[in-house]
């Protein structure tokens, strides 16, 4: 009885919000981001995978930051202190780990990962055993048992204790599914291609199977150290992939994030293509091929315009969500479409993968290239943006927007001036302490004016 009153006493804590848009994230070592917390999240999990009385399995991977070591092991400890088994399969990309969950046939997936930002921080997200990330009410619960502390009575003993093993060949594996998804009457013979993989999770994975492919493989950002991840390199810096491109005569050039799970790529000629014109490029072919589901390509309020134009071509119909490729992929779930992404390099391509793929994404539009014989400048005219200004503010609060009148004031000032032929996105950052402002209109120094407007004004609000 005492301590079922024990029980209860805990449960009436409120439950501390742990999770963002795309899983845990913050400095490695501080709160939320500390062995303790990912010792407690592991729990959680595992005791949320036992069902039936099969041995239960998570897979653990992770990208090269240094502080993956020691959140690897707290992660795994939780999760074998509640009796399910651990299979680690070291730096591999995000999807990589979803891909070997659904294959090795695990209860679920955990990915130790802060994607594109800098070294110092990390993060935690998890897949379920369908390879999908878990959904916001998952996620709740696994908070609600942190916060209740409702199963830290739960102690198997013994040969009840789980198991933490290595699985040596899960890159290879994945490897192979990358091969599968090009197709196979199609080769990357006589292509130079160069790849920044951002001293990330796809060090080894993208060049490999790039390589295996055919095609000559100019590599850089593969010298990973655990604190070089994403420094001037990868999807966020493509500028030295560009000068690579120029210099090596490359046909093209892929930027991969932190973990993988998206790209940025260059063409022929050193520019830049981002996520929306990869997006258009691939929408037009799956139409060719009626491979594109319900005539749907689901983006985020961040694409722009210009993506909704060009596709319109096609009579396909483009469906926005908010920021996040969780929720571009929630979307495409719940209605049936095939094909959505994000202008920052998700792109999901849902007949193949459960979650963005950069790598994946790279191959797509490569097939793309190889079957038109076309340059990817050529390809990318495809999408005609209307230019866009965005810029971050550091905040040391988060504060509902409509609560801040002198905000709202501001951006309605500017959605006056721009009228219909612009518009206006603010809205705070899943990952990093920022908020973000997004102009877009036909003018590039009158958008770049009323972004500077605005973010003058929440500095003023929010970072007091």
């Amino acid at each position: 009885m005492a301590f079922e009153m024990r029980r209860s006493v805990h449960a009436e804590r409120p439950a501390e919000k742990l999770f963002g848009t795309d899983g845990v994230r913050g400095v490695a070592n501080i709160h939320p981001m500390t062995a303790e917390v990912a010792m407690q999240l592991g729990r959680a999990l595992a005791y949320l995978t036992r069902s039936g009385k099969h041995r239960h399995r998570v897979v653990i991977g992770k990208d090269t930051r240094l502080s993956g070591y020691m959140l690897e092991q707290a992660l795994a400890a939780g999760i074998t202190s509640m009796g399910v088994d651990v299979a680690l399969v070291g730096p591999l990309p995000t999807p990589g780990i979803a891909n070997i969950t659904t294959s090795m046939r695990a209860d679920a997936g955990a990915v130790i990962s802060a994607s594109h930002n800098p070294y110092q921080d990390n993060g935690i997200k998890f897949f379920w055993r369908d390879g999908f990330k878990l959904p916001d009410e998952t996620e709740g619960k696994i908070e609600d048992l942190i916060a209740s502390r409702r199963i830290d009575h739960l102690r198997p003993t013994a040969t009840k204790i789980g198991r933490a093993v290595r699985l040596e060949d899960a890159r290879g594996r994945y490897i192979v599914f990358l091969k599968n998804t090009f197709p196979r009457a199609l080769t990357l013979e006589g292509l130079t291609i160069a790849v920044d993989c951002a001293n990330g999770a796809a060090y080894r994975v993208a060049p490999a199977v790039l390589e295996e492919l055919g095609a000559k493989v100019i590599k850089l950002g593969v010298e990973p150290d655990g604190k070089n991840i994403n420094h001037r390199c990868g999807a966020l810096h493509p500028e030295n992939l560009a000068k690579a491109v120029l210099k090596s005569g490359a046909q093209l050039g892929i930027a991969l994030d932190g973990d993988a799970d998206r790209l940025m790529v260059v063409d022929e000629r050193g520019k830049v293509v981002d996520g929306d014109a990869i997006m258009a490029i691939c929408t037009g072919e799956m139409v060719a091929q009626k491979a594109l589901a319900k005539k749907t390509l689901v983006a985020t309020v961040m694409s722009n315009i210009g993506l909704d134009r060009a596709v319109g071509r096609w009579g396909v119909t483009v469906v926005r969500t908010r920021v996040g490729d969780r929720y571009v992929v929630e979307e495409m779930r719940k209605h049936g479409y095939s094909l959505g992404g994000e202008q920052s390099g998700h792109i999901i391509f849902l007949d193949r993968a459960t979650t963005g793929d950069g790598t994946l994404a790279a191959l797509q539009l490569l097939a793309v290239m190889c079957r038109k014989g076309k340059p990817l400048s050529e390809l990318a005219k495809i999408l005609e943006p209307v230019p866009q200004t965005l810029l971050n503010v550091q905040v040391r609060q988060r504060r509902e927007l409509g609560e801040l009148p002198a905000l709202m004031r501001a951006i309605k000032s500017v959605e006056a001036r721009l009228g219909k032929g612009g518009r206006v996105l603010v809205r705070f950052s899943g990952t990093e302490p920022k908020v973000r402002i997004l102009i877009e209109g036909p003018d590039e120094r009158k958008n770049r004016a009323y972004a500077e407007e605005i973010a003058a004004v929440a500095t003023r609000e929010l970072s007091r």
